[in-house]
């Protein structure tokens, strides 16, 4: 279980299918794999608040930072914009399509707590960890090779952002093209 766990705390995406595929392996029921990456995102909770707070002192003293996180913000709030303004499901979305930690700072600078700002980031990073642990468990089922679903997931946890990015560009400048309806 250790290891399973160890492979949940890389701060990339790329751990959850080996670890998925791992808690498999040692036939950990996927609730006991869900808690276990519950469990990492506390971790992370507890190690990178610090960091948040450190920055947020630094912001008041040096003005380069400061300006960052003014601008981090300012980004937060034309991204929710998108998802109906601040609330918890638009900052739910943000650390599900990030991750929990750009999750965690959106909900900062929205003005929640360590509390709600991290219940709201680890919900985002649980959906998301949820979707990939299906898809790779369906997927090495599927295919019969976990080695080989693994790396078809990775694939497409890099690649799918930058599809549906370019996408919606190309629909945005074609409903521009076209003008008001």
């Amino acid at each position: 279980m250790i290891s399973v766990l160890t492979l949940f705390l890389i701060p990339v995406g790329g751990g959850i299918p080996a670890g998925v595929l791992l808690a498999r392996s040692q036939h950990l029921a996927w609730p006991v794999t869900a808690g276990l990456y519950f469990v990492s995102d506390v971790i992370l909770a507890f190690l990178f608040e610090p960091v948040l707070g450190l920055l947020r002192l630094a912001g008041r003293k040096i003005k380069f930072i400061g300006l960052m996180g003014a601008a981090m913000k300012l980004a937060m709030s034309r991204t929710t914009a998108h998802y109906g303004g601040a609330g918890p499901f638009a900052l739910v979305m943000i650390a599900f399509g990030v991750d929990p930690m750009t999750g965690r700072a959106a909900a900062a600078a929205a003005g929640h707590g360590f509390i709600a700002g991290w219940a709201i980031a680890i919900a985002g990073d649980m959906l998301y960890f949820g979707v990939v642990m299906a898809a790779t468990l369906k997927l090495s089922t599927a295919l019969g090779d976990p080695n080989r679903a693994m790396w078809i997931i990775l694939a497409g946890m890099l690649i799918l952002p930058v599809i549906v990015r370019r996408l919606k560009t190309a629909y945005l400048r074609f409903r521009v093209s076209r003008g008001p309806a």
